[in-house]
């Protein structure tokens, strides 16, 4: 019955990463669909085993007849609260890294005013006029121009930073229910009382079947009733064992973690970029935009800068 039960299995997990990376599909309906297709494979294996050359008609009849005969219990009811609690954060935080990207890419290339150019060509450049080709801008020269310059990217520094506190809420809910890892390496074992459910009640769910669908062939010796022992059910599966360390919420705590580094990128671009490349260290001679200098104050408001 696994094998057969194989395609169903793996269209569920389909649509399971379809919806989690955004597609229309609706995840109520890909659990019902699940369970429709699970039930005539239990019905003909466990509940009536020994039909034969059944119809494709017979087949849709006892797959329709799920919603019927409920065999399944509560089952799918949990399943369809599960998955609804748990996929809808995590499409949203991939939804959101998505948009983390797109600003990120956004500003990968900036654009700067004809005076922004001019302040950068004259602090690079002007000492070279006058012989100085080993002379790097003062620190607070440097600071003055970048901030200018960069003015209207950190601005987005309060933006970035809400973004990143939402994302560290966000994956902070995603846990138990919340989690999608949790719920999806849990599923097989709410399938497993699904199919002993179905089971346990089988003469009750085949005379409700032969009412809806009639009775359909069999073969001229029946098999004998196929048992179902829950114990046993999860014998020639491979269920691989987790790490601890490598869990989807170890993975996306480590990420946060790291990204929390960068709350104030955008805000403190400018200083990163004198601090790192451009600006000459404290204490050595610098240019200061005519000639070199010992020190250079930084302007205390952005217009000035």
């Amino acid at each position: 019955m696994a094998l057969e039960a194989a395609a169903s299995v793996q269209e569920f997990f389909t649509d399971v990463g379809l919806y989690l990376f955004g597609a229309d599909v609706n995840p109520e309906e890909f659990v019902n669909r699940f369970f429709d297709s699970l039930f005539p494979l239990v019905y003909n294996h466990l509940i009536d085993p020994g039909v034969t050359d059944s119809s494709p008609e017979y087949s849709e009849c006892v797959r329709m007849a799920r919603k019927d005969t409920s065999p399944f219990g509560n089952i799918p009811q949990r399943v369809r609260a599960q998955m609804g609690r748990s996929l809808l954060p995590s499409r949203t935080f991939l939804q959101a890294l998505n948009l983390g990207i797109e600003v990120i890419n956004t500003t990968d290339h900036l654009h700067f005013s004809k005076e922004c150019g001019r302040a950068l060509l004259r602090m690079q450049y002007c000492p070279y006029c006058q012989g100085l080709t080993l002379s790097q801008p003062c620190m607070g020269y440097c600071l003055n121009v970048a901030r200018g310059c960069l003015a209207h990217v950190a601005e987005l520094n309060p933006h970035w930073h809400a973004y990143i506190r939402s994302l560290e809420e966000l994956s902070n809910a995603m846990h138990g229910t919340y989690d999608v890892e949790h719920v999806l390496l849990n599923f097989h074992l709410l399938v497993n009382d699904a199919v002993f459910q179905a089971h346990s009640n089988g003469h009750k769910i085949l005379e409700q079947v032969n009412k809806i669908c009639g009775r359909p062939v069999r073969a001229p010796t029946q098999s004998p009733r196929c048992s179902f022992d829950p114990s046993k059910e999860g014998h020639g599966m491979k269920i691989s064992v987790r790490n601890d360390e490598e869990t989807l919420a170890n993975r996306r705590k480590d990420f946060i973690n790291s990204l929390r580094l960068y709350r104030s990128f955008y805000g403190g671009l400018a200083d990163q970029l004198c601090v790192n490349d451009l600006a000459a260290a404290a204490g050595l001679p610098c240019w200061d935009g005519e000639d070199l200098a010992r020190r250079y104050s930084v302007c205390p408001n952005l217009k000035t800068q």
